[in-house]
């Protein structure tokens, strides 16, 4: 007897709801009463409002049903669709969560019925799957309310009466009532169709068409029932109400033959009907019309409720409280039928049949072949197409008992705990359980119905998580059967057993729920007595027909009335059956399940795997009955006791094997405290010699008689080892005795599945001292060594065997597969990677998967073997079979010698990773993979987290690691789904915030993908609030008493003043942070944000503005800040963006105030590439406007987009710009300066390191370029000596000592006379010579003379107006001077400049820490910086002098630094560049003589 758990009263979740239901105005109040009343209305109003409606059949009960749901992270739950009434509830509940209502409907007329069901919504495209539709059906008198849970609502108008509806895999099936037809019609009508379909709620309902005996015909008998539907299978059950048979049939869609079978009619002979003579549509149907228009017609009243109803108003059919209906929903189905509710012709089609009466057969009638009968005056319609067919599968045969009365009251579909299924109908009037057992036909995918056997049964229920159903018998005993095996009477605690004796009960009895006791716990070693642990026995499958039903002592006794017993079974969801009472109580009890450790459940997945059903199915039930009894195993684990019960089977004595009998006295672990143990004694004591010479390690030396002390006492063997070996033997009668061999090696398989989970580590390590006890037993060494290899400590504390004469030994099963060696995943994992032959190793199919998984990744990833997961999967794996007799590892399944071409890794990784997503393996998986094992499989994922493929799924981004391809795989696939549905909405609707009022430049950056890149804080969000510029910025100074209102004014536009320069500075920071982030759309003009140089001043947020004309702003401010702006906005679009001549000019500005930022923006194009898209056209008309930003954007946009390609147009362009380049005999072209210089950066670029000598030449002279005689070129020399010496250094950039053919223009000695020459201007020429000396030279490392210099330069170098000493290096001439009398004539910001261009050139040099920093100051300036406040200072030394030049090193040195380690992350160079910013920055709102002290810091 087993014991039912988790017992509690049950009372449906929406009754209590419906009590406080708002109900519909216009509907008639009714009180909702307990389920053992009836419905009645409630008030005069009420009585008189519907004294003339309500009739007993309206007033129903109750009614509701259960089924199990699962949510999408995988939790279990409870569904109940109650039903009362004109209401139906929908609710859900579960362990963890209490019950809710989900959704509550309310409709006009009351509920018939109200079902569960799927509608299979087909796709265009062939690769994508058909949607399916979770639907809710309410079914009224009339029509048909369906509610999707993906908010749609149909309604399906009733062309008929139905009598009920029933669930189906491919929609609804409708089953019609059976309506007396009039006496004049039924000569010239045939049977009506009973059967109809509905595959969704929009397409039209079509009737049901069977195949039987090669015949199709339409099921159109009034005496075929369907008492059952199944969704898988796809069967019905029927019952025969005139020959008392059921017949299971199976249902399928119609095939294309079989709908051309329906429509064609044979001729018969009689007058044939020609188009002339043929009635008009429209003239038949008033015919019919009046035809049908009597009162005595029973289709009168039908047709013309149809007629009039359906079309008035669909929405008045229902309304729905929660959630509200969307009645355009019914619009989105494409494939829709035009009219959704039938004409009167169209119901007529289901009232009135178009074919003569035929004979009827074998309950079928009504051939759809034949045709029209003449003397009839019908319309001429074709028939219907039909969408499903029904095909016998199995009735029931003469040898079961056919008797009036004896339809199936309740039919489900079981499985027993060896995966037989069983179809199952009860029989109430006989009391009987009828068990069919069916399976599936490998080749045809037929079902194949065997045997059946009978059942006494008053009631049952089936239990689909545990394989077992509950029977309900005769006499009140509830018992389990797990298919047709008998398996234990369930004891429900609080009900007495039906026994009990009916002169022992007390007088006064408690509830089902009060008193609720637990009868002590059994112990294991009383597992054989308990009642019904034998072997289980089928039960007879032969029934007599003349058999007497046994009443129940129930019926008779005067004990029925005092204690409530159990009236039937109902609501079966997982393990969980409620139990209604004949007290009216219903109880809601748990059968417990097989097993609840992962183990115990996997061994014995192994072993019914292997064994014969039959034997397996007893040990299954012998399992069961000594797990679960009453009081389940308490002082022993669930472990020990199912060893304990295995190895009984097998002919184990475990109460003599030691480590068996002590399973029985371990107890799990509890939180009681240990007692502490006592300190041991720093002296010895006579007990220790005791406890060595009792030691397992004395006890195996003193076994070898060499090594064995004399004089000693015989050692005995330690606690726990018995010398009699001889006397533990097996029971050879034992049930699993001969089965001892198969079922030790597939556990050893399940041993070394559990090896590759580092979760199931504990779980192997017990399994192992069960394997270690057979493997010894059965003398098997190989795998004793393994398991001693992989446990030592562990396995040698087994040391008793047991004795297998050989006599037992030939009564046992030895698979041909246990002759070999013993199987060693690791092993095997091991020989792959040294490039060893490998056998296939064996594993069980749907258990170790595990094994499966990785000996397939190593063979596809490490031997190479592309088609190991395909076709050559058996030469990797063996799988075994129950009763396999010969290997299956034959020559020709090995590994063939033949080389194959070796792919490539990155092919086979990619390989790998997608077979694995396929498999179902995650990351998640791959933690619980022993980190050895896992590295093969974790270079794949490396190689492809790299190099990532653009069309792989989610899954297998997830797996490689590579989330923010996730979030794009994602978006693509509602892309693409949102093509496929039509739906035009937005995938992601935009946030509304303030941020967006204001366009910042920022908007296109993918947060989905920035928040995966950085997903522990916030900087992404953070860097677009500091660099957005669109936005007013705050200007918060004080207003202090004794300042003017004027004042304040001033004050305020001076802050924001100051403000304004940070302002116009974020451009240059936004171009970097959105750089190719955006992809333009032809239709649509570049959004370019707008910077906004006004403020707001708390706390009333006041306007502050420069233009009231209180201070004094720099004119043309914002020229360069807006220049910069278009830049900004430009650089955002990607070099893939397709930019055409057309929209470049499109975004021309209209307004005159925008044309700096698109200058900006013609140069941002350059720089992305996209400007030689534009036309010539357009770039000279662009030219002769003459604005001199447009003409700078154009010309270095230009230039940068034919970056040294010495392209000869844009040549000529630049020429024309710079006098320089121009004949002498030229005219003079008026060129705006700044266009000039733009023009000689351009001829940098075009000529970028082709060290040209033209141009070159051209280039030094024009660093030095004199005022001239008139002085035309006196103003801005800076900027002009500037671009020219950046324009050298490109054309020579990175030459170095070999400018070939330019060495007679002594181009380092030319630009060194330019640094610190004493006959011209250095402060105009020295940044440019010193920046072109750098680019030339840059990355040389040039730190000896130039050792390629001819001669003839030496003797020109002898010549020059100053001296050089042949020993100083290009990098020695941009040191900073080493003396106070040469650092007064250097401008500090030159020191900065000379630094930074002798680092460019000594690049390998630059580290990133402070010592290298502040060794590029001189140590002159090191020495009088550091002793200023021990000595006093100098006269001779100017210590402002001194502090600036120390500065402006320290910077160039920083500025180098950054250039040498730009994109590295380096955190060295973080922390150098940190430190000196924060030294700067404490400099500012220092005094002077703090000034030193930080700097030096």
């Amino acid at each position: 007897m087993i014991a039912a758990g988790e017992l509690q009263s049950f009372v449906p979740f929406g009754r209590e709801h419906c009590k406080n239901h708002p109900n519909a105005v216009n509907l008639q109040l009714r009180q909702l009463q307990p389920a053992s009343e009836l419905w009645s209305s409630d008030g005069a109003a009420g009585l008189v409002g519907s004294l003339q409606e309500v009739t007993l059949q309206e007033r129903e009960k109750e009614r509701w049903h259960l089924r199990k749901g699962t949510a999408p992270d995988e939790v279990e739950y409870e569904e109940e669709l109650y039903v009362a009434g004109n209401m139906v509830i929908w609710t859900r509940g579960s362990k963890s969560q209490a019950s809710y209502v989900y959704k509550a409907f309310t409709v006009d007329s009351p509920v018939q019925q109200a079902l569960w069901c799927n509608f299979t919504v087909p796709q265009s495209k062939k690769d994508v799957k058909d949607v399916v539709e979770q639907t809710v059906c309410i079914v009224q008198s009339s029509c048909v309310n369906v509610h999707s849970m993906s908010g749609k609502d149909f309604i399906s108008p009733l062309p008929f009466q139905v009598s009920t509806l029933w669930s189906t895999k491919f929609g609804l099936l409708l089953e019609r009532k059976n309506i007396t037809v009039d006496g004049h019609m039924s000569p010239i009508r045939e049977p009506l169709p009973t059967l109809f379909s509905m595959l969704h709620p929009l397409d039209e309902i079509a009737p049901v068409v069977c195949l039987f005996e090669s015949r199709l015909q339409y099921v159109s008998d009034s005496a075929l029932r369907v008492v059952f539907t199944c969704h898988e299978p796809s069967i019905i059950m029927t019952y025969d109400t005139q020959q008392c048979t059921h017949t299971v049939w199976t249902l399928r869609k119609v095939t294309p033959e079989e709908q051309t079978t329906v429509l064609k009619c044979p001729e018969q002979p009689g007058p044939v009907h020609t188009p002339n003579t043929a009635p008009s549509f429209l003239s038949t149907h008033l015919r019919n019309v009046t035809r049908l228009d009597s009162p005595a017609s029973p289709l009168h009243c039908h047709a013309l409720h149809n007629q009039s109803r359906i079309p008035a108003s669909p929405g008045l059919h229902s309304r729905v409280h929660s959630p509200s209906i969307s009645n355009m929903a019914a619009l989105s189905r494409a494939h829709s039928p035009g009219i959704a509710a039938p004409s009167f012709s169209g119901a007529q089609r289901f009232n009135m049949s178009c074919h003569t009466p035929s004979p009827r057969g074998h309950s079928i009638l009504a051939s759809p072949n034949s045709t029209l009968n003449e003397t009839a005056l019908l319309p001429e319609m074709e028939p219907i197409l039909p969408d499903l067919c029904i095909e016998q599968l199995w009735t029931e045969t003469s040898a079961i008992s056919r008797e009036k009365g004896c339809q199936a009251s309740k039919v489900f579909i079981t499985s027993d705990l060896c995966e037989n299924r069983y179809l199952c109908f009860l029989v109430e009037s006989h009391q009987q359980l009828r068990c069919v057992k069916f399976l599936e036909s490998n080749e045809t995918s037929q079902l194949i119905f065997a045997s059946v056997t009978v059942i006494p049964a008053k009631d049952a229920a089936p239990l689909e998580d545990i394989h077992t159903m509950l029977v309900l018998e005769a006499n009140g005993s509830l018992v389990l059967y797990t298919g047709v095996t008998r398996v234990s009477k369930v004891f429900v605690p609080g009900l007495l057993s039906p026994t009990f004796s009916v002169q022992n009960h007390q007088p006064q009895l408690s509830t089902p729920l009060e008193n609720i006791s637990t009868p002590a716990r059994a112990t294991v070693q009383h597992m054989s007595r308990l009642e019904e642990v034998g072997m289980p026995s089928p039960v007879l499958e032969v029934r007599s027909s003349t058999q007497h039903h046994e009443s129940s002592w129930l019926e008779d006794s005067p004990f029925q009335q005092a204690a409530p017993h159990i009236h039937t079974l109902r609501d079966p969801v997982s393990n969980r059956v409620t139990l209604e009472l004949s007290s009216g109580s219903m109880l809601r009890i748990t059968i417990p399940e097989v097993a609840t450790s992962e183990l115990v459940k996997r061994c014995l997945q192994a072993i019914r795997f292997i064994l014969p059903k039959d034997t397996a199915m007893k040990v299954l039930v012998k399992w069961y009955n000594s797990y679960n009894a009453p009081g389940g195993p308490s002082m022993h684990l669930e472990w020990n006791l199912f060893v304990t019960c295995l190895m009984t089977m097998m002919g184990y004595n475990t109460e003599r094997l030691t480590w068996t009998r002590n399973l029985h006295f371990e107890v799990p672990l509890s939180p009681v405290i240990a007692p502490k143990k006592a300190r041991p004694a720093d002296t010895g004591s006579d007990e220790d010699w005791g406890y060595l010479r009792c030691s397992d390690y004395h006890w195996q030396v003193s076994l070898r008689p060499v090594v064995a002390v004399h004089g000693l006492e015989p050692v005995s063997p330690p606690g726990g080892v018995d010398n009699q070996e001889s006397a533990l033997g097996l029971e050879s009668s034992a049930l699993l005795f001969p089965h001892i061999p198969v079922l030790f090696y597939v556990l050893h398989l399940l041993y070394e599945d559990l090896k590759l989970d580092e979760l199931q580590r504990s779980g192997a390590r017990a399994l192992v001292g069960l394997l270690q006890q057979l493997a010894k037993d059965l003398q098997l060494e190989d795998f004793i060594d393994l398991y001693w290899r992989d446990y030592p400590s562990f396995i040698k504390t087994f040391k008793e065997a047991c004795v297998i004469d050989q006599a037992q030994m030939e009564l046992m099963t030895w698979p041909v597969f246990l002759d070999g060696e013993a199987p060693c995943v690791f092993s095997w994992l091991s020989r792959c990677l040294r490039g060893q032959d490998v056998a296939p190793f064996p594993y069980l199919p749907g258990i170790c998967e595990r094994t499966k998984l990785l000996v397939l990744s190593y063979a596809l990833y490490v031997v190479g073997d592309e088609d190991a997961i395909s076709t050559n999967m058996l030469k990797y794996l063996s799988r075994l079979s129950a009763g396999q007799k010969k290997n299956t590892c034959d020559p020709f399944l090995r590994r063939q010698s033949s080389v194959k071409p070796a792919p490539s890794s990155g092919c086979l990784a990619e390989k790998l990773v997608v077979w694995l997503t396929s498999a179902g393996f995650t990351l998640k998986d791959l933690e619980s993979v022993p980190f050895g094992v896992a590295l093969p499989i974790r270079d794949a994922i490396y190689q492809c987290r790299e190099h990532p493929c653009s069309d792989w799924s989610e899954e297998v981004c997830a797996l490689i690691g590579r989330q923010d391809l996730t979030k794009q795989a994602h978006k693509v696939t509602i892309a693409n789904r949102k093509s496929t549905v039509g739906l035009n909405v937005m995938l992601e609707p935009p946030v509304t915030s303030e941020a967006d009022e204001e366009e910042d430049g920022m908007t296109d950056l993918h947060p989905e993908v920035t928040g995966l890149i950085w997903s522990q804080d916030l900087r992404v969000q953070e860097v677009r609030r500091l660099l957005q510029s669109s936005r007013p910025v705050r200007v918060n100074v004080p207003h202090l008493p004794e300042v003017s209102d004027h004042e304040y004014i001033e004050e305020k536009e001076n802050k924001l003043l100051q403000l304004c320069q940070r302002t116009m500075a974020l451009p240059v920071g936004r171009g970097l942070f959105t750089l190719f982030s955006y992809h333009p759309v032809p239709t649509e003009p570049l959004p370019v944000p707008k910077l906004n140089l006004t403020g707001r001043a708390p706390p009333r947020n006041t306007m502050v503005d420069l233009n009231s004309g209180n201070i004094d702003v720099p004119p043309n401010m914002t020229s360069w800040p807006s220049f910069h702006n278009g830049v900004a906005a430009g650089l955002k679009i990607a070099p893939a963006s397709q930019v055409e001549s057309a929209w470049i000019a499109y975004n021309k500005p209209k307004s005159a105030d925008l044309a700096n930022e698109y200058a900006g923006f013609l140069m941002a194009l350059g720089l992305n590439g996209h400007l030689t898209k534009l036309a010539t056209l357009n770039i000279h008309d662009y030219l002769t406007k003459g604005h001199e930003m447009t003409s700078i954007g154009l010309l270095l946009g230009v230039s940068a987009a034919k970056l040294g390609t010495m392209d000869m147009s844009i040549t000529r362009l630049l020429s024309i710009h710079i006098p320089a380049l121009l004949p002498p005999t030229s005219t003079e072209l008026d060129v705006p300066h700044s266009v000039q210089v733009a023009a000689v950066v351009g001829i940098g670029l075009v000529y970028q390191g082709t060290g040209h000598r033209h141009n070159a030449e051209v280039l030094l002279a024009e660093i030095g370029r004199p005022p001239g005689p008139e002085m035309e070129y006196c103003t801005d020399r800076e900027s002009y000596s500037l671009a020219a010496g950046l324009a050298l250094g490109m054309v020579c950039l990175g030459h170095g000592s070999n400018l070939i053919g330019m060495t007679d223009l002594n181009v380092p000695e030319q630009l060194y006379q330019y640094m610190e020459g004493d006959t011209i201007n250095v402060d105009v020429t020295c940044p440019g010579a010193t920046l072109a000396l750098a680019m030339i030279y840059l990355k040389t490392n040039n730190s000896s003379y130039i050792q390629c210099m001819s001669f003839f330069v030496l003797f020109a170098l002898a010549f020059t107006p100053f001296s050089l000493d042949p020993s100083r290096s290009i990098a020695d001439w941009l040191k900073a001077p080493d003396t106070m009398f040469l650092l007064d004539f250097i401008k500090p910001e030159f020191l900065l400049l000379r630094t930074l261009a002798r680092c460019l050139i000594m690049w390998d040099e630059i580290f990133p820490n402070a010592d290298w920093v502040t060794s590029n100051v001189p140590q002159i300036i090191q020495e009088n910086i550091g002793n200023q406040e021990q000595t006093s200072v100098s006269e001779d030394l100017n210590m402002e002098t001194l502090v600036q030049a120390h500065d402006y090193i320290i910077a160039g040195g920083c500025l180098a630094v950054g250039f040498r380690f730009a994109g590295s992350a380096n955190s060295d160079a973080f922390d150098c560049l940190y430190k000196f910013a924060r030294n700067f920055m404490q400099c500012l709102t220092t005094s002077t003589a703090t000034v030193v002290i930080i700097c030096l810091h």
